[in-house]
C-alpha cells in the first residue's frame, strides 16, 4: 500500500512539472516534455467503441424555382407560334388554344409594340399569359386543368408628366432620339415651333430644348404619349416658349405660337433645292428660275397642308406631275407637286385644316429623284416660303386670359427650374 502511494505521488509530481514547463514563455527557455505510456494511464489500446449516428434528412429549399416569367414585345410580322417561341413557350396544346379559341382573339390582334408576359414551367409548358388588349384592359390567360381560361381586368389609367432636355449636335431628330423622347413628342415639338424656326436651315450646334409631355399608363404599361404641356427651344440664342391651353399653343403672354402657315409640309426632311431666280434644271439641262422649294424625302412620305384652306385644284400637270393647289384666306395659295398619290377621298372644294395629309411624296413629272416641290403664292406671285414673314393665328381670347395666365405661370416656373436637366419623371 505504501509503495502504491509513493508511486501515485511520483506520477502527480511528474504531471505538475509537465504542465508548468509547457506553459512557460518560449523566450530563451528550453522546455522539457515528459511522455507516459498509455498503460500507465489505465487505458486499454485494444478496445474501440463505434456508434452510428442517424443525421436528420435535409429539408427541401422553400424557394425552389418552379416557374419562369419572360417579357417580349410584339414585332411586325409576328405569328402566335413565333411570339410563343421568343417567350420560351414549348407547349403544343397552349399554342393550339391561342391560335383558335375565341377567348384568345385579343391576343391574336395585338398591335406591334405591345408587351406580353408569359409564365412557364421548367419544361416550357404555359402556366399563365398576360397582356393589354386594344382597349388597354389587362387580359390574364391561365392554365386550368387540361385547358385555359381568360379573364379581363378593367383598364386602370394613370397620367404621368415626363421631362426631357436635349442639345442639337446634328439635327432635331437625332437630338430627340438621344434624349429618349417618344416619336410622337418629337413630332409635336417640331410642329409647335415650326412657325418660328426653320428646322431645315436655322438649327445650330448647341441649340437646346426642354419639353414637358403627358403620358398615359394602364396597369403599369405605357399606352400612349399625350400632348406636350410646355416646351422651350433656344435657337441661335433666341428663346422660344410654348404652353398648351385648350387644344392650342401660346407664348407665356398669350400670343399664338401657331402661324397661319407651317414653314414645311414635311417633317424631318432636307431642302434639296431652294427658291432662286436661276437654277440649272437637271432634266431640261438649262438655266431657269426655281420658284419654289424642293424637300427631299422617301417616296410615300406624308405631305401636309401648311394652313387651313380649300382644295382649289388637283390632278396631273406637265412638270409638276401629280399636284394639289390649296387656297387660303383669299390672297394666299400653296402648291404641292411631284406627288406619288393623293390622300384618300381628296376632292375639289374640300376644306382642309393645317396639318391634314393631302398626299404623299413621289417623283412624278420632271424630276430625277423623289421629293416634294412646294410653292407659296401671294396674290398669284410665287414667294420664298422659307423666308417670307408668316401671319400669326388668333391669341388667347380676353374671356380666357385669366385662366390661361395661371396655367402659363405654373409651367414657366417649371421650365425655369428644369432647364438643362434630363429628368425621367416630374411628380
Amino acid at each position: 500500500m505504501l509503495t502504491q502511494n509513493l508511486l501515485s505521488q511520483e506520477r502527480k509530481l511528474k504531471l505538475r512539472w509537465f504542465v508548468a514547463l509547457s506553459t512557460m514563455p518560449l523566450l530563451g527557455v528550453v522546455t522539457a516534455f515528459g511522455l507516459m505510456p498509455q498503460s500507465d494511464l489505465g487505458l486499454d489500446p485494444s478496445r474501440f467503441v463505434t456508434e452510428e449516428i442517424a443525421l436528420p434528412k435535409a429539408a427541401p429549399e422553400a424557394n425552389t424555382v418552379a416557374s419562369f416569367w419572360r417579357n417580349e414585345r410584339v414585332q411586325r410580322g409576328d405569328t402566335v407560334v413565333e411570339l410563343l417561341r421568343r417567350l420560351n413557350v414549348d407547349d403544343a396544346a397552349a399554342s393550339a388554344w391561342l391560335r383558335t379559341s375565341p377567348e384568345a382573339e385579343s391576343f391574336r390582334q395585338l398591335a406591334v409594340g405591345r408587351e406580353v408576359q408569359a409564365e412557364t414551367d421548367v419544361g416550357g409548358g404555359l402556366i399563365a399569359l398576360r397582356y393589354l388588349d386594344g382597349n388597354s384592359a389587362q387580359v390574364m390567360i391561365e392554365k386550368q386543368g387540361d385547358g385555359y381560361t381568360a379573364s379581363t381586368l378593367p383598364a386602370q389609367l394613370e397620367k404621368r408628366l415626363f421631362v426631357r432636355t436635349g442639345e442639337i449636335n446634328s439635327n432635331l431628330y437625332a437630338a430627340t432620339d438621344a434624349a429618349e423622347m417618344p416619336e410622337a413628342a418629337a413630332y409635336q415639338l417640331s410642329e409647335i415651333f415650326s412657325g418660328d424656326i426653320d428646322f431645315h436651315h436655322d438649327l445650330r450646334q448647341g441649340d437646346k430644348f426642354t419639353v414637358m409631355y403627358e403620358t398615359t399608363y394602364s396597369n403599369g404599361a405605357l399606352i400612349n404619349t399625350g400632348h406636350i404641356q410646355a416646351a422651350e427651344f433656344v435657337n441661335q440664342g433666341q428663346v422660344y416658349r410654348a404652353v398648351h391651353f385648350r387644344g392650342d399653343y401660346y407664348t407665356p403672354e398669350g400670343k399664338s405660337v401657331r402661324k397661319a402657315f407651317l414653314r414645311s409640309p414635311i417633317e424631318f426632311s432636307r431642302v434639296s433645292s431652294g427658291f432662286t431666280n436661276s437654277r440649272f434644271h437637271p432634266v431640261l439641262n438649262k438655266w431657269r428660275a426655281h420658284r419654289g422649294v424642293d424637300f427631299a424625302a422617301p417616296i410615300g412620305t406624308k405631305v401636309k397642308a401648311t394652313s387651313d384652306g380649300t382644295v382649289s385644284s388637283f390632278g396631273k400637270q406637265a412638270g409638276y406631275g401629280n399636284f394639289v393647289t390649296i387656297s387660303h384666306q383669299g390672297r394666299f395659295a400653296t402648291v404641292y407637286g411631284h406627288l406619288s398619290r393623293f390622300a384618300k377621298g381628296l376632292r375639289r372644294g374640300q376644306r382642309v385644316a393645317q396639318g391634314d395629309v393631302i398626299g404623299y411624296v413621289g417623283m412624278t413629272g420632271l424630276t430625277t429623284g423623289p421629293h416634294l416641290h412646294y410653292e407659296f403664292r401671294v396674290d398669284g406671285q410665287q414667294r420664298d416660303p422659307l423666308r417670307i414673314a408668316l401671319p400669326d393665328a388668333q391669341p388667347v381670347s380676353t374671356a380666357n386670359i385669366a385662366a390661361f395666365q395661371q396655367t402659363a405661370d405654373n409651367f414657366v416656373a417649371r421650365l425655369n427650374l428644369l432647364r438643362n436637366t434630363n429628368l425621367a419623371k416630374l411628380d
